[in-house]
């Protein structure tokens, strides 16, 4: 009898260890999602570890459905008459160019594929691949992607954060450096490709990241492009606290924005539309990836590129990429209507050329 009942003691102590170190596994977990940035992923405390890539599914179009030459992509992976590109990537495709040739939109989705947004598009002339980056998107992983295969650097662990955006070290061209043939000839043979995001979530980052969190080594945002954004469209000149998002918002819906940005430079690129950026509808694109899909997207740009085999996406931690209507939200809660249609009257191309809904709040 004291054997048995020493023995369920035992018993009882193991379980409640258990129950213990379960608890704790939980919690730990719980608070590592609660607080990390949903903006903050390629930052230097996120650490870069190669992952193995997922398989990506290959989806066999019917021989009798016939896509317009343009839709074609160019990546080394596509080879014959066989289009191997996910159903959704078609799609994606699809919708833009009936975008692009929508009249009524003509003034949001067309742009001249001029100097700025050559210098948008990096070049990997190895593997034949264009990127055109669209800051506020996660761009820096795909940068350092591109700095490895053209050879910089042996791995990204090894890319100093530094040096990612330093052009005149990292080995990163951009297509604006090529003469006219040579950009003409890589447009026309290269993969290409960019990455986009709900259009006011993007607005909100680059607030957050330029204005708020404000790295030391850009001090020009806070200390100059603010004070010139809050001179013309503060409403109470009495304030004295910093930008706030209305201002930004005021701004940026302000048809006359241009005279402001002229003045800016280059420092727009992190909250001018897409469509300046990267001119869709004048770039025939080979994949036009989403960052609330970026999971799946990633490892399918590598392979439709034809480099899987040589490097992958640093890790996405979980939930990163998800849209966040509850903060979208928050932060149009104190504007005004009219301001908020001024904003998305100038982003509307943004939203319709890569299928992102009204948001509810606009509509109501």
């Amino acid at each position: 009898w004291l054997v048995s009942d020493n023995m369920h003691h035992q018993w009882l102590l193991l379980a409640a260890c258990f129950w213990v170190i379960f608890m704790f596994m939980v919690a730990s977990k719980f608070i590592t999602l609660t607080f990390k940035d949903p903006d903050g992923y390629g930052a230097k405390q996120e650490p870069l570890i190669l992952t193995a890539v997922t398989k990506v599914e290959e989806v066999h179009v019917p021989e009798e459905k016939h896509w317009p030459e343009e839709f074609q992509p160019t990546g080394k992976a596509f080879s014959g008459n066989l289009i191997r590109q996910p159903l959704v990537h078609m799609e994606r495709l699809e919708l833009l160019r009936n975008a692009c040739r929508d009249t009524a939109l003509r003034n949001l989705s067309h742009t001249a594929v001029s100097k700025f947004v050559l210098d948008r598009i990096f070049v990997c002339d190895k593997h034949k691949i264009l990127f055109c980056q669209t800051p506020k998107v996660g761009n820096t992983q795909w940068k350092k992607v591109l700095i490895v295969l053209n050879g910089a650097f042996s791995s990204i662990e090894e890319i100093p954060e530094n040096i990612v955006h330093d052009h005149e070290k990292n080995g990163l061209p951009r297509l604006s450096s090529f003469s006219d043939s040579e950009i003409k000839k890589r447009l026309s043979l290269y993969f290409k490709f960019f990455i986009v995001r709900d259009p006011f979530e993007r607005l909100i980052s680059a607030f957050k990241d330029k204005f708020v969190h404000n790295p030391r080594f850009e001090p020009w945002y806070r200390h100059e492009i603010a004070p010139g954004i809050i001179r013309k469209y503060r409403k109470n000149r009495t304030e004295t606290k910093g930008l706030q998002f209305e201002d930004f918002v005021r701004y940026l819906g302000d048809p006359n924005h241009r005279w402001l940005d002229v003045q800016f430079g280059d420092h727009i690129i992190h909250w001018i539309t897409y469509v300046e950026l990267c001119a869709p509808c004048e770039i025939t694109y080979s994949v036009i990836g989403h960052h609330e899909t970026l999971e799946d997207d990633a490892p399918y740009i590598l392979k439709a590129a034809g480099i899987d085999h040589l490097v992958s996406y640093p890790t996405i931690p979980p939930g990163i990429t998800v849209y966040n209507k509850t903060k979208v939200e928050r932060y149009f809660s104190g504007i005004s209507k009219r301001d908020i249609r001024r904003l998305y009257a100038r982003f509307e191309g943004d939203f319709k050329l890569f299928g992102y809904q009204e948001p509810d709040f606009l509509l109501n």
